[in-house]
């Protein structure tokens, strides 16, 4: 039951063309961009696709399992559908575990596609593959923790413009482009503590400095994820 909820999550996301802008067509323009534009000076020896590939891949994490399902989740409490959902033989844990899974299929797609990208562009990625895993996982269960916050307590159109704004702020915040440490100290202090600057900052520990499990950026995301799933299962609102 939970696979075929999760495959038809899964179908409605992939037909979904603003879904796919934001979560695939976006980060893929940044990664082309970032890596062939000189924008910004770089420490010497480091080359441009190997500082700006984990950021966004970050910022596709983040697209797809915040952005992505606010804007759905909003949409579809808003439209009745997770009250009928609720009416059927479909537990609610069933339904939020399809959604992750439906999350997490697309994130290995987004690995497929953008790595895939970044290795024609010159990409060496380092680092133990273990590593990346447990931070991709950490971040995914911190943003959908998020989106079902925001989803389940806003209304529809207040997730809508909260999500994107969110997004753009965090694109801005989040070390995507630009690496923390470029940032004044102050500023650098407060947006490490942010989700997107966690789990960027901690994919590029991994892929392009070759660090074990950073596991100051495991324990932002955990926060995060513990945090909001607490206040999502308090205030979350089904209709």
């Amino acid at each position: 039951m939970v696979l075929a909820q999760a495959a038809f999550e899964l179908k409605m996301l992939l037909r979904n063309g603003e879904q796919l802008l934001l979560t695939m067509v976006i980060p893929a323009l940044l990664l082309v961009v970032g890596a062939t534009v000189d924008v910004g000076d770089l420490d010497p020896g480091t080359r441009r696709v190997d500082a700006i590939t984990p950021g966004v891949l970050a910022l596709a994490v983040m697209s797809i399992a915040f952005t992505g399902q606010a804007i759905a989740t909003g949409f579809e409490r808003r439209y009745g559908v997770l009250k009928r959902l609720g009416s059927t033989p479909l537990p609610r844990w069933a339904l939020l575990t399809a959604k992750a899974l439906a999350v997490l299929a697309v994130e290995a797609l987004q690995v497929v596609l953008l790595g895939g990208t970044a290795l024609l562009l010159g990409w060496h990625p380092h680092g133990n593959p273990a590593a990346v895993v447990v931070l991709l996982v950490a971040a995914t269960a911190a943003f959908t923790a998020l989106a079902l916050l925001m989803a389940g307590t806003l209304r529809a159109e207040a997730t809508l413009a909260g999500a994107n704004l969110v997004w753009v702020l965090l694109l801005l915040a989040g070390g995507v482009v630009v690496p923390l440490s470029d940032y004044p100290a102050a500023a650098a202090g407060v947006f490490e503590l942010l989700p997107l600057a966690a789990l960027s900052e901690g994919l590029r520990a991994v892929l392009e400095h070759d660090a074990a499990l950073p596991l100051k950026d495991v324990l932002v995301l955990l926060a995060w994820a513990t945090g909001a799933g607490a206040l999502a299962a308090r205030f979350f609102r089904w209709e």
